[in-house]
């Protein structure tokens, strides 16, 4: 006589159980997204609080993905889900890596941006600004997509990285030009490049995300090959 309560326990429990790694991912993604806005102040205002607030937020960004990892073990090995939820459990594994190196990667541009080259440097950020603008929307709209498990957005996100790639070769070969000019460019303009690379590796993780959620909504995968724009051929 207790089996179907027992078995509605069970249900809900489970539930609760993908509740909550939903839950661990969107927080996840709320951070990372702030310590991305917080590293990119922090460069192109040379903001000291933004500088010091980015690296700061790593170690919460870290212990959730643990806990994430801990709870897809246990509802693979207890729970065995199926279909739908079985791509949703094992997305959410690697989405969970995905956010931690974009936490990682904002931490490494805060970490420059109040390094004295940078402070007194002549060369001008626009250029990082346009990216830094560009990869915080398209991590915003990744995050949306995930939250909101929605692949047409996802989709935008994944057609929208051309762009990043552009700016970063652009930049790439104007810093590169300041430096063959002048060697005191030299110093704030390897500073400029890793700060650029990191934004392009944020660019490149949000696109991972993206399509990670198309596939754990829809079933189907992305084309292999992604677009790409600018070649430093």
């Amino acid at each position: 006589m207790t089996m179907p309560h027992e078995s509605v326990h069970t249900v809900q429990s489970y539930e609760q159980e993908l509740e909550q790694l939903r839950s661990f991912i969107n927080r996840m993604g709320g951070v990372v997204e702030r310590q991305v806005a917080q590293a990119i102040t922090a460069v192109v205002e040379h903001d000291e609080i933004a500088a010091r607030d980015a690296p700061e937020m790593d170690p919460y960004v870290d212990e959730l993905e643990r806990e994430t990892e801990a709870l897809v073990i246990r509802l693979l090995a207890l729970r065995a889900p199926m279909a739908g939820d079985l791509r949703e459990v094992v997305v959410a594994l690697k989405i969970s890596g995905d956010l931690e190196r974009i936490g990682d990667c904002a931490a490494s541009i805060a970490r420059r941006a109040m390094r004295n080259e940078l402070l007194s440097c002549p060369i001008s950020l626009t250029g990082l600004r346009s990216m830094g603008r560009l990869v915080q929307e398209n991590l915003r709209r990744t995050i949306d997509a995930m939250d909101q498990r929605d692949p047409e957005l996802a989709r935008i996100v994944w057609q929208s990285d051309t762009a990043v790639d552009e700016l970063y070769v652009s930049m790439f070969r104007e810093l590169v030009t300041y430096m063959m000019e002048d060697p005191r460019n030299i110093g704030p303009c390897t500073h400029l490049l890793f700060i650029a690379k990191n934004l392009e590796r944020i660019g490149d993780h949000a696109t991972n995300i993206s399509e990670r959620v198309y596939y754990a909504v829809t079933g189907n995968t992305l084309p292999i090959v992604r677009p790409r724009g600018g070649t430093f051929d």
